[in-house]
This record gives C-alpha cells, sequence and structure tokens, in this order.
C-alpha cells in the first residue's frame, strides 16, 4: 500500500536530456513531434536524437515490442542518463511492453492515454516520477498555463491547485492516482494494478460512449475497486456525444454523460469531483502520480500536498 508519496526524481535542470519515447501507437506525423520538442528546448533541455522515430513502425504499432522497450532503457555507459522520457504519442501498445520484464527507469516518465500502463506499472514498482501530462504530439497545443504548469513540475516549482465541479462534499487525502480509464480498466485483475485504497483516483477518456463508460465504471464495482477509494475525480470525456449514436433518440432512451458518472459514483460515500481538467482536451493539467494529494469536494478543488500529507 502507499502510505507516503513516492519520491520524485531531482528537478530538472537546464542542460539536462530527454529522451523521446515511442511506447505505443505509430507516430506518422513527425511535424508534431518537432513542435513538441522544440518548446522542450526552449525550456533549456537537450534532447536525444531521434531519428527515424516518427516513420519507425510494426503494424499499427511504432515499432516491436522489443523496440519500444529499449525506448525506457538506461543511456549507453558512459553517456549522460536521461532525465526526462517523454513519450510520443497515445493510442495502443504500451500494456504490451508489461509482459517483458520492464524495469522503469530512473528520471522522470511523461505521457498520458494508452501511456497509463507505464505510469501504473511505475507506481506499482515503487517508482516516483510518473507524469501524467501531455504527449510529445500534444504538447504544442495545449494552452499557455498548462505548459507552464508542466515546465514548473519538472523543475521543481510550486503547482497551483486544480478547479473542478464539486459534485458530493467531503475532504480527502491520499497518494494520486490519474488515467484513462478504458486502458485503466483492462489492467483490473492484473499485476500491474496499484494498491487503489486510500487513494484518490482521477479518470478520464475519448472517444467512448456513456452506455461504455457506464460498462467500465460497473466493472470497477463489481470489482470492489471504487469502494477502495479515498476520493474520484473525473477529467474530461471528449467526443462522448460523437460516439454516443443516440442524438436522435427522446431524452429518456438514452443518458447524458454526467447522469452516467454521478450515477456510478455519488453512493461510494466519498468526496468527488468533475470536470478537471485533465484528459485529450486542450488543457491536460500535469498530475504526479503517487505523490500526495486532498481532494475537497466540497469547493471543488484538487491540490498537491507536501511529501509529509497535510498543509
Amino acid at each position: 500500500m502507499i502510505l507516503n508519496s513516492l519520491p520524485l526524481p531531482p528537478p530538472l535542470r537546464r542542460g539536462d536530456r530527454v529522451r523521446p519515447v515511442a511506447a505505443s501507437s505509430a507516430l506518422g506525423d513527425g511535424e508534431r513531434l518537432a513542435a513538441g520538442l522544440a518548446i522542450l528546448r526552449d525550456w533549456g533541455l537537450e534532447i536525444e536524437d531521434n531519428q527515424g522515430l516518427a516513420e519507425r513502425r510494426w503494424g499499427y504499432l511504432a515499432g516491436s515490442d522489443s523496440e519500444r522497450a529499449a525506448d525506457l532503457r538506461p543511456g549507453e555507459p558512459g553517456s549522460p542518463a536521461p532525465a526526462l522520457y517523454a513519450c510520443a504519442r497515445g493510442g495502443w501498445g504500451a500494456a504490451r511492453l508489461l509482459e517483458q520484464s520492464l524495469r522503469q527507469p530512473d528520471g522522470w516518465l511523461l505521457g498520458f492515454s494508452d501511456v497509463t500502463s507505464l505510469l501504473w506499472h511505475r507506481v506499482v514498482q515503487g517508482v516516483g516520477g510518473g507524469v501524467h501530462g501531455p504527449l510529445l504530439t500534444t504538447l504544442a497545443e495545449e494552452p499557455e498555463w498548462s505548459r507552464e504548469r508542466l515546465r514548473a513540475l519538472l523543475f521543481g516549482e510550486p503547482l497551483p491547485e486544480l478547479e473542478a465541479v464539486g459534485w458530493r462534499a467531503g475532504v480527502a487525502e491520499g497518494p494520486l492516482l490519474v488515467a484513462n480509464l478504458t486502458v485503466a480498466s483492462h489492467l483490473l485483475g492484473s499485476p500491474h494494478l496499484p494498491n487503489l485504497r486510500g487513494a484518490i483516483l482521477v479518470l478520464e477518456d475519448v472517444g467512448e460512449a456513456p452506455y461504455r463508460i457506464e460498462r467500465m465504471l460497473t466493472h470497477w464495482r463489481l470489482c470492489g475497486a471504487l469502494q477502495q477509494l479515498a476520493g474520484l475525480g473525473f477529467g474530461s470525456f471528449e467526443g462522448w456525444r460523437e460516439a454516443d449514436g443516440r442524438a436522435d433518440e427522446p431524452e429518456d432512451h438514452r443518458f447524458e454523460l454526467d447522469q452516467v458518472l454521478r450515477e456510478r459514483s455519488l453512493d461510494l460515500g466519498i468526496p468527488v469531483v468533475a470536470h478537471l481538467p485533465v484528459g485529450h482536451a486542450p488543457g491536460n493539467a500535469a498530475l504526479p502520480l503517487g505523490s500526495l494529494a486532498r481532494l475537497d469536494g466540497g469547493r471543488g478543488r484538487l491540490t498537491l500536498l507536501p511529501a509529509g500529507g497535510g498543509g
């Protein structure tokens, strides 16, 4: 059980090395990758050679399992180790790497969506520094406040609390977990699921219809997973209307997204907030997994706490 926060890696400094990681779907768009890397260069970071990363492909994946896993291995002996492993895109494929004996690298690991598998595996191994935040191919599309929040987190600066909409009052403190709902749902029952007891969990997703979201949350309830939490937050669920396919049906023949989220969460007896700026919509606030957090359901606030808790 995570009773205290996982230790974070040393804050980044100008001149630190960044390793671009393609652990999931093939990239195909070198321009968006280049735009994200340019922002990291503006922060004074050095980018490792990534020639051929955008073209690397094995079917719909960004290379074979061994090629993608190699992106997460330490640098060559005698060369500076990367201080930041920045994932290029999501899609699918990262969970396949957990079938190998994958040792999480030192330093920071940044990503979201399909990268949830790697971030949660990192927590299971007791390694801090996993950041649920923009991918290299989405970073340039983020608003200035979101990019600045990511920079501040990686460089060891304080972060402001996140505003949400309070759905169920109460205050809870615990280790923070953030995840794509679909990806995390497929870790249930595996050894790569972090201990959820006493955790603050934030969920997001994209392109999922309300009935599929309801089905996944019901699975979590049947497993007893949601009942273990200290607090629950919902981020953005981009594209749910387009995926629903029931817009033309009478209102009493369908459920809106918020109806589903409320019905599957408000009876848990824990603080619940919604509409956190976390997920696939631009404005994807960076959050460190395993760090202590406070969720205030009455005020609709998510706050990171010092390592000792409280404050």
